[in-house]
């Protein structure tokens, strides 16, 4: 057994600066310009050491410059943004986006959506590198020119005015840091209570960056649009044409209320750069829509396309793709019954989260009973609506008892009073303390007095999750040593990562609760289900609900049963990887998973994800994506594809 010593505080890192401006540039024509311009510092530091200030902001000529640590770059270059192309996007459409080599993919090769690690997270701070600021692509990042890219606006179709980037940039403009927050954030804990239609999310899908664009309601002013009416009721936003495998006309598309577009304190605005530079193209080059307050899904990438209607969008993803339905829904039930289609389940405005970004799973603290240490105990917290985080709370008890934590929070509040940024909190507990207890929970409240709830609520697109976040504590010894060792767990690891005290079998972790086994029949959409309860012996009480439950599941190193089945359909042919790579195009398409072969040609044309997704893997070994995305309902779909083992 190898045990390494790391002291917590260098694991973690530190966090060194931020700050946010708001820039409003006097232009013709333009009467809201009266606000004082604000200058200043900031020192961040999470572990409370003492660091230079590393930001300077300066007006020069009317315009803005900016130098800052921890943006675009950092020392040694870790955040540098002009990596090569990752070896595992040669072949894809994406072979020529640079990427950082520390991300956790978590849909394979294609398209690419990660997130970094928890430490990668803390090392770089308040603002997150472009670089290793979490994605979320639907399908190829789309080759555009800066120079030949346009902006249309149309009012009820009819097309009112088209920009080009150079219009866009020379518009007034604004900047000021927002947290950015993928919906599926966390989602990976869903899928291990039940399947989810969405691939692993951890805790990091979630960054801050200094965004500078245009303000929606200066750009709007600049179209003519001013007030909502009966027939200019919402904004819609669609990124090109052709870009994605679903929908009428393959774009990414949705909307928010035209009266939240023209209201200034809501700080929506048309980005083209992120931490002072041109976005990035995994970022949306080049330009965007960002939303203070609401998930990421609502912030359109490559903006194309502007309109103004009377109803809110109706494009595929508006609907598909950001809800958060009954957690009694399953995908059959939502699709046979069209809950999609309902409206009152739209995810938009973010709800309060935090986790413990540090210590993270596997990290380990020596504990002596005669001379107990510190251990620095930290993560982030935030909320929607523009509200101020009031406080993080910890828990060692199990929730029973609570203590406050310190908060860091960079942010200034803007002249709206909204707060649009993630704070840090962190707390040193004795380790003596720590080796007492079983874990460590945090729970964040907001000015609204809202909180997380204590236990997380599946629903069907795995979204939204924001319970108590808890680290597992276990106590261990070497052989002929009396020393003991602190060991933290995590509930998951991001992607197909092993680790985590939830396991690592979709499905196969259940709550204390589960395992009373009531019998509950199946709700329908027509409500007042009928429900007999038959509910066991309670168990004795415990400190925590997760003490008690049945062991963690063991690592799925198996495909599933009923796709072991297909080996005895086929006869079990022996195949050569050499014979497999032949097979590689689009009227003959073969691929490898665990070890079996299947022929995929039939498939590509009625696969969900479009065929595109499949092809990139043609020829090859597609478990790790094949693993990443799919449940166990698609495994058993590859039987009728089956044609033999990869031989040995």
């Amino acid at each position: 057994m190898t045990v390494i010593m790391q002291p917590v505080a260098s694991a973690v890192g530190v966090i060194k600066s931020a700050m946010g401006v708001l820039l409003r540039k006097k232009k013709e024509g333009i009467n809201d310009c009266d606000d004082i311009l604000k200058d200043y510092k900031y020192l961040n530091n999470s572990l409370g050491l003492e660091l230079e200030d590393s930001s300077q902001q300066k007006q020069e000529g009317g315009e803005w410059s900016m130098e800052h640590g921890n943006t675009s770059t950092n020392v040694n270059g870790k955040f540098a943004v002009n990596y090569p192309v990752d070896a595992k996007d040669v072949g894809t459409p994406d072979a020529w986006v640079p990427r950082h080599p520390e991300l956790i993919r978590l849909t394979g090769r294609h398209p690419f959506n990660c997130e970094p690690s928890p430490a990668l997270l803390v090392e770089a701070g308040f603002l997150t590198p472009a670089s290793i600021h979490y994605v979320r692509n639907h399908g190829a990042v789309p080759t555009i020119k800066w120079e030949e890219h346009r902006i249309t606006v149309d009012v009820n179709g009819s097309v009112k005015k088209t920009f080009t980037m150079n219009n866009i940039v020379n518009m007034p403009s604004q900047r000021i840091p927002v947290t950015l927050v993928c919906a599926g954030n966390r989602r990976k804990e869903e899928n291990m209570c039940k399947q989810t239609v969405g691939f692993n999310w951890g805790p990091c899908g979630v960054a801050t960056s200094l965004w500078t664009g245009v303000p929606m309601h200066v750009f709007l002013k600049q179209c003519g649009i001013t007030a909502v009416t009966e027939n200019c009721q919402h904004l819609l936003f669609q990124g090109p044409d052709g870009e994605l495998p679903k929908g009428d006309d393959g774009s990414y598309g949705t909307s928010i209320p035209l009266s939240m577009a023209l209201d200034p304190a809501a700080d929506v605005m048309i980005a083209y750069e992120q931490n002072g530079e041109k976005l990035a193209p995994d970022h949306g080059y080049p330009v965007r829509i960002i939303i203070p307050g609401w998930i990421g899904g609502r912030m359109v990438k490559f903006l194309q396309k502007i309109s103004v209607c009377k109803t809110p969008s109706l494009n595929f993803y508006h609907f598909n793709d950001n809800q958060i339905m009954p957690s009694h829904v399953d995908s059959e039930q939502a699709n046979a019954e069209d809950w999609w289609h309902k409206g009152e389940y739209l995810f938009n405005q973010l709800n309060i989260q935090s986790t413990i970004l540090y210590p993270d799973q596997g990290s380990v603290v020596k504990h002596v009973e005669a001379a107990p240490i510190m251990v620095p105990i930290g993560g982030y917290a935030f909320t929607g609506g523009g509200r101020k985080i009031t406080r993080v709370e910890f828990s060692l008890d199990g929730g029973i008892n609570w203590r406050r934590t310190e908060l860091t929070c960079p942010e200034k509040t803007t002249k709206y009073g909204k707060h649009w940024c993630w704070i840090f909190w962190k707390v040193e507990i004795s380790s003596k303390d720590l080796a007492a207890s079983r874990q460590i929970c945090c729970r964040a409240w907001d000015e609204g007095n809202n909180t997380q709830p204590k236990d997380l609520t599946w629903n069907v697109m795995g979204m939204g999750n924001n319970c108590w976040y808890r680290i597992k504590i276990h106590k261990k010894t070497l052989p002929n040593d009396n020393t003991v060792y602190l060991e933290f767990e995590a509930p998951t690891q991001a992607g197909t990562l092993k680790g985590g005290w939830m396991g690592n079998a979709p499905g196969g972790w259940k709550s204390k609760a589960e395992h009373m086994k009531p019998v509950l029949k199946k709700s329908t959409e027509s409500g007042n289900p009928a429900a007999q309860i038959k509910a066991a012996p309670l168990a004795a009480p415990s400190t925590g609900i997760y003490d008690g439950i049945l062991p963690s599941v063991a690592e799925v190193t198996e495909a599933p049963a009923e796709v072991k089945e297909a080996r005895k359909a086929g006869g079990g042919k022996q195949i050569s990887m050499a014979e497999v790579e032949k097979h590689a195009t689009e009227q003959d398409c073969w691929i490898v998973v665990k070890d079996m072969v299947y022929d995929v040609t039939k498939y590509l044309d009625s696969h969900p994800g479009g065929g595109d997704s499949i092809l990139i893997n043609g020829g090859m070994d597609s478990t790790e994506d094949f693993e990443a995305i799919h449940s166990q309902k698609a495994w058993g779909l590859l039987d009728e594809y089956y044609i033999g083992d990869l031989a040995q």
